[in-house]
């Protein structure tokens, strides 16, 4: 990997800590918070491409698991990704690879609708999946129920989906981090 891309990389790890420092929504029915760390997966997905987005995500998760506490809250070790929470962080990486893996495949005709709905399947419905089911099984829960929790969290997601299409979209199309990245591979 390049000094450019490790730089990138580790930017979007660090944009995604920053967002930890907003504190953390608890909600009395849940045992997982709303957070606006999911917009740093939806932008690193969405501007560094798959790769770059998978290996930002996968740096931030190992420092969460080797117990820096930089989640929501000020959380961190490997506590938290055992606990009910642990399925939504343990899917950031995939899911900022299937965004950006979109988002790639896409690029010549990039458009915010695009990205809007790249951000939803990857950023919502996969880290959805992955967190409820992880949470059912940690929690003993039935995952109906489980479900029924994470209705909460669709608002706050689909503002950040919203925000991430909008910032990616217009940061492509004046500095693109993904075409200058396939300018260097060729």
């Amino acid at each position: 990997m390049k000094l450019y891309d490790m730089v990138l990389v580790s930017m979007f790890a660090a944009v995604v800590a920053v967002l930890g420092l907003i504190p953390p929504i608890a909600l009395p029915f849940t045992p997982v918070p709303i957070t606006a760390q999911t917009l740093g997966v939806m932008l690193a997905g969405a501007m560094l491409g798959s790769k770059r987005g998978f290996i930002s995500l996968l740096l931030f998760v190992l420092l969460v698991g080797a117990g820096a506490p930089i989640l929501a809250g000020g959380r961190g070790g490997l506590a938290v990704l055992f606990g009910p929470s642990g399925g939504y962080i343990l899917s950031w990486p995939f899911a900022s690879f299937i965004i950006g893996f979109l988002v790639e495949k896409n690029f010549e005709k990039l458009a915010f609708w695009k990205v809007l709905v790249f951000n939803i399947i990857g950023g919502i419905l996969f880290v959805y999946l992955c967190g409820i089911s992880y949470l059912s099984w940690i929690a003993n829960m039935n995952w109906i129920s489980a479900s029924i929790s994470a209705l909460a969290y669709i608002p706050g997601d689909l503002t950040k989906a919203v925000i991430s299409a909008f910032l990616a979209v217009r940061i492509q199309k004046s500095y693109p981090l993904i075409k200058a990245r396939n300018k260097q591979a060729a």
